[in-house]
């Protein structure tokens, strides 16, 4: 916490822009974040891998049953997607994403690229390198860090309460191993399974809002115990009103 708060206050103090030919540079931008720097302020009808990257940090605010196609081009829902964020965290909300948005964004990741309250590890409890499963290992793995947001901005809208992880990555064998179904999401790196607090069905209900194709919960077989969130599949909880 206190090195992202750190970079943050880095970031802060490195945000004098220059305009050279209509686009807009952050002054010392580099400096400002160990996972990924932008160098240009981005609004719609802008392409780029840095669209991209953007893109998958706001993955979480796409709006209610919608899901961001992570496709480097800016368009309207990725527009959309910035505004909500911005909403989130007391920004100017004008779906532009430039210094204070940057900046935010910085102080929620860390240098793996990971949002500030997920890891690598909570999603991979299966094995260290991420193979074995339905996708290449590298697949798998980005599949997980987009689900991260997702669930932090989730987290985010509910208060900024801890959301537990019971699992989430599988190869094939664990997966197996634990009866899971036979086109599991979790073979794919995106499905992820929700315990503790907030109860299950608030947990699936939230979900709603956060990108995520498929939610699973109380009412659907098998999943009393826990909310499944994943990118693709569609939503069952019956006993939650889904």
């Amino acid at each position: 916490m206190i090195r992202r708060l750190g970079r943050f206050l880095a970031a802060l103090a490195l945000t004098a822009a220059s305009t050279v030919a209509g686009v807009t540079l952050t002054a010392g931008a580099a400096q400002a974040d160990g996972c990924y720097t932008w160098g240009r302020t981005l609004a719609q009808g802008a392409s780029g891998e840095d669209v991209r990257q953007l893109q998958i940090r706001v993955a979480g605010y796409p709006g209610y049953g919608a899901v961001l196609t992570l496709d480097g081009a800016f368009g309207p829902a990725t527009r959309s997607a910035v505004i909500r964020f911005q909403q989130a965290y007391g920004l100017p909300a004008d779906g532009i994403a430039g210094p204070q948005t940057f900046n935010r964004i910085y102080a929620l990741q860390d240098d793996d690229c990971t949002p500030a309250n997920f890891s690598y590890p909570e999603l991979n409890k299966c094995n260290s390198d991420w193979s074995g499963g339905a996708v290449s290992a590298s697949t798998a793995r980005f599949n997980a860090l987009v689900s991260m947001w997702k669930l932090q901005a989730m987290r985010h809208a509910l208060g900024d309460v801890a959301i537990s992880i019971s699992s989430s990555f599988r190869s094939y064998a664990c997966n197996s191993a634990v009866g899971g179904a036979s086109n599991s999401r979790h073979l794919y790196g995106d499905g992820v399974d929700l315990t503790g607090s907030p109860s299950f069905c608030r947990l699936a209900q939230q979900a709603r809002n956060h990108g995520f194709g498929q939610i699973l919960g109380p009412g659907y077989p098998d999943h009393n115990d826990h909310t499944h969130v994943a990118a693709v599949g569609g939503w069952s909880a019956p006993n939650c009103g889904i």
